[in-house]
């Protein structure tokens, strides 16, 4: 569902993206609800709300926006044990994190 996402949103499809995004919400619960989600599972969550957070910067929500890479963020940042890709990810959340400020700065 996430590159389907992906795709069409790159595809400049939004609504039908947002459409898969939504219907994924309740899987990615699930898959989160478990006291320590598998590595897999923290990426499949983690790759929808980068998407998401991504359309609504697009769509100049940037709080909204924020919210959602503040979230990754976290997610990464303390997620044991740490490795090159755990620590990539921060670093792209952050990056989006401080793209949000400079527009809500403006």
């Amino acid at each position: 569902m996430n590159r389907d996402a992906d795709r069409l949103f790159q595809s400049g499809k939004g609504d039908q993206a947002a459409a898969l995004i939504e219907k994924a919400q309740p899987l990615v619960k699930r898959l989160l609800d478990v006291p320590h989600p598998t590595l897999g599972a923290s990426e499949a969550a983690s790759d929808l709300d980068d998407l998401y957070g991504r359309m609504l910067l697009s769509n100049r929500h940037y709080g909204w926006a924020r919210l959602l890479f503040q979230k990754n963020l976290s997610r990464w940042k303390h997620y044991q044990p740490s490795t090159p890709e755990t620590e990539r990810r921060v670093k792209l959340a952050a990056d989006e994190i401080e793209e949000c400020d400079r527009h809500i700065l403006q």
